[in-house]
């Protein structure tokens, strides 16, 4: 579940470095904000699913 929350965070993250007024290469961060977003919905799904995200051996 951690990691579905750290990715949560890191799409917000994203999402206001796209939104921010100096934003030079807001097009590089579109393209890593929607490969962060299918991140996301992955790890959901994984969630939903019944699979644990954590890896507990490491």
């Amino acid at each position: 579940m951690n990691k579905t929350l750290l990715t949560i965070l890191m799409l917000a993250l994203l999402l206001l470095f796209i939104i921010s007024p100096f934003a030079a290469l807001a097009s590089l961060m579109l393209i890593v904000f929607v490969s962060a977003f299918f991140s996301l919905l992955g790890n959901l799904f994984q969630v939903i699913i019944g699979g644990d995200t954590d890896p507990k051996g490491l």
